[in-house]
């Protein structure tokens, strides 16, 4: 009797052939590195084309094989929900507003990481060489739900959508609107590389005291604040939503953060990059843009009209077309630890009368008076912030920035959240803000974490004066006349400008100004501390030696409006930012202070100089004649007042050349990270913040010969 013919394995190596007649499928999930494990025990769901399922469980490599299937291709799902006991995931498949289908395989998705520190595929996977198929696949191609997951990215072995659509088109399988899966052929081993569900998220500290790290990361989304949310369609989606604009406030946070690529453009006229420092995050702890499916969430259904609610509705605040609008603009987003909240500045002209109309009214979220026109713009989008938080607010601390009037509007709603009966634990940066209240106003704020930064000579920090209580329709003139008759003098500017009772106007927050110190040569610097005295802060001395009861002279103002460049964020707030934050890494990495004993010297004998102007002057009030006693002892006691905060300013100067900075002065509370020092040097390592930026300079130069022109 002849021997029979053996049979020949239908896998490779170690894959036994099966033993049954009709074809059959097998498949691994894999990580990059070709590892199954990270994978094992998920439950699977193989439908044939008579719409036969086959269900199990991958092996302990992530493998599975199915026999006798019918003939023809098969569609794959992983799809099984999360059953584990993580409370974070828990909380995000259960919250009232916006539960997420987490699957299993998105768990074990976001627990893998990327071989390449850029996120990019690597070119081979150890796998594919026992491989009949080869596939890039994302969590979202195998399970049902994915609106809430990032964007596919681009793939050299992508899975076959084409035939996929096919076969939903026939009727292939469950009668869906969609046919969701992969398709797998007959007979043929696949390998699945599943690609790690991580994001970018920005590093922000969540504690009260400074840090170089908030003032660098709060400038680029006040920057940001000036972007479109960028969402198409951008009002009434039907089924699906994008984010294709860059920069938009959707594409970071929704489109690029989301799919682990670091954004860098927070405005369209921006030409040099500057990156967020960012940290590797499984993905459900990103900065969450949340998502839109009108098959799962009624409130996104498109017949609701005017009641939908899509991502531009829940994270932008924009009534700039809207009838009696304020022109306000602002965004919100969140992840488990932080709420992000940026008011845009002035934009418009609609912004600059807002600005100018410096009338004060009671704040009633608080204590004291708001400045009318920052206001109104607060209570416009009041309800649109304390919506946002009823709903995704878990304790997080929230973060609010703003620029210019954004800033002002920024310090109105932090007061008014810290006054909540939840108890809002609120941390504010603002830049180059003008006045948001009266005195009352500050001193009812007291407890309110703020730091407020001023560049150089910006001048809108000095608006309003505190002798402003004033309506724009005299304002806006006298600017009008001030400019026209200034070379003659700006009296006229004052006419019918005078308080009409109250407190007076005054900055809330903690002072951190920008102060560039010029050098002979190409070499300057900036020191960056709360010098306590007026003519440092607005860079107006001349206020000190003009003024005429409670009115300053307005001639002081109009020259700080020649100075409006180092009013903007782009070019001047963010570059300064960025210089102190590369500036005290340097100076904590070699061990020396704050400020250089060259810079020191240069700052006290400015110092110096100014006070002696000032008691020249204050000598030459003493000697006035007898019929303008009054005025002139007003004016003296003004000027020893400055003259005692130069004296400060010079105490803190003395106390800046001693100090030596710790990582968590510039990091704060992203210190405690495990990865942080990984996150540092990921930033560290972009070519942009090696370059060596004059601002960034500490010289070496010393003594007399360095004195400013």
């Amino acid at each position: 009797m002849p021997a029979k013919k053996p049979v020949q394995p239908l896998l490779t190596d170690t894959k036994q052939a099966c033993p049954l007649r009709g074809t059959w499928v097998s498949f691994q999930l894999v990580d990059e590195s070709g590892n199954g494990r990270p994978y094992a025990g998920l439950a699977y769901k193989l439908v044939d084309s008579t719409e036969q399922s086959h269900e199990g469980i991958l092996d302990s490599e992530g493998f599975a094989k199915v026999c006798d299937t019918y003939e023809g291709p098969v569609v794959l799902t992983v799809d099984s929900a999360y059953k584990g006991d993580e409370k974070d995931y828990k909380w995000l498949m259960t919250r009232p507003s916006y539960p997420l289908k987490i699957t299993e395989l998105q768990v074990r998705a976001e627990k893998t990481r990327f071989l390449r520190k850029d996120g990019l595929r690597v070119e081979n996977n150890p796998a594919k060489a026992k491989a009949d198929q080869f596939f890039h696949v994302e969590v979202r191609d195998l399970v049902e739900k994915f609106t809430h997951l990032p964007p596919l990215s681009k793939s050299a072995h992508p899975p076959n959508y084409n035939l996929l659509k096919v076969m939903g088109d026939l009727g292939f399988g469950p009668e869906k609107i969609e046919l969701r899966g992969v398709v797998l052929l007959p007979d043929k081993h696949t390998v699945l590389e599943v690609r790690p569900l991580r994001a970018f998220r920005p590093m922000l500290s969540k504690d009260k005291t400074f840090s170089a790290l908030n003032l660098y990361q709060l400038s680029l989304f006040a920057s940001l604040s000036y972007s479109n949310f960028g969402q198409e369609p951008a009002e009434k989606p039907f089924d699906i939503v994008s984010f294709p604009l860059e920069p938009s406030v959707g594409y970071m946070f929704g489109n690029s953060l989301a799919s682990f690529r670091e954004s860098w453009k927070v405005n369209a006229a921006q030409t040099s990059a500057y990156y967020p420092l960012y940290e590797d995050v499984p993905y459900s702890k990103r900065f969450e843009i949340l998502p839109f499916d009108p098959t799962l969430y009624d409130q996104n259904k498109s017949d609701l009209g005017e009641k939908q609610e899509h991502p531009a509705k829940l994270h932008f605040f924009d009534d700039g077309k809207v009838k009696g609008g304020s022109d306000t603009q602002a965004f919100i987003t969140h992840h488990d630890e932080v709420i992000l909240i940026a008011v845009r500045g002035t934009l418009e002209g609609a912004d600059f009368l807002r600005d100018t109309d410096a009338e004060q009214v009671p704040f009633e979220d608080g204590v004291g008076k708001a400045h009318q026109g920052f206001y109104d713009a607060y209570q416009a989008m009041s309800k649109f912030v304390l919506t946002y938080l009823d709903q995704f607010y878990v304790d997080q601390k929230i973060i609010i920035c703003g620029h210019s009037l954004g800033g002002a509007i920024a310090t109105l709603l932090a007061e008014a959240l810290r006054r909540k009966s939840k108890k809002y634990n609120v941390l504010l940066y603002t830049y180059g803000s003008p006045r948001a209240g009266d005195a009352d106003f500050v001193n009812g704020a007291a407890e309110l974490a703020h730091h407020r930064m001023v560049n150089n000579n910006d001048p809108i920090p000095s608006v309003p004066a505190p002798w402003m209580n004033t309506r724009k329709s005299i304002w806006v003139p006298g600017v009008i006349i001030s400019f026209v008759t200034a070379p003659l003098g700006a009296l006229i500017f004052a006419i019918g400008l005078s308080r009409t009772g109250g407190s007076p106007y005054e900055h809330h927050g903690n002072l951190h100004h920008f102060m560039p110190v010029q050098f002979k040569g190409r070499e300057q610097s900036a020191v960056l501390w709360d010098p306590g005295c007026d003519s440092i802060e607005e860079a107006a001395c001349t206020k000190a030696l003009k003024k005429f009861g409670d009115l300053p002279d307005r001639a002081a103002f109009v020259q700080q409006l020649f100075h409006m460049s180092d009013h903007y964020m782009v070019p001047s707030y963010i570059p300064y930012a960025w210089a102190t934050l590369r500036r005290w890494q340097q100076t904590q990495e070699s061990g020396t202070t704050v400020v250089t004993k060259t810079e020191y010297d240069q700052v006290y004998y400015q110092l110096q100089e100014m006070q002696d102007r000032l008691k020249t002057k204050e000598a030459e009030l003493n000697n006035a004649f007898q019929y303008d006693r009054q005025a002139s002892q007003r004016e003296a006691s003004l000027l020893r007042a400055e003259i005692g905060r130069l004296n400060t300013a010079r105490q803190r100067l003395h106390a800046l050349s001693f100090l030596k900075l710790m990582p968590e002065d510039i990091y704060g509370s992203a210190t405690q990270a495990p990865e942080h020092k990984i996150n540092v040097d990921r930033w560290m390592a972009k070519k942009e913040n090696k370059v060596e930026v004059q601002l960034a300079m500490i010289p070496q130069a010393s003594g007399s010969e360095l004195r400013t022109a």
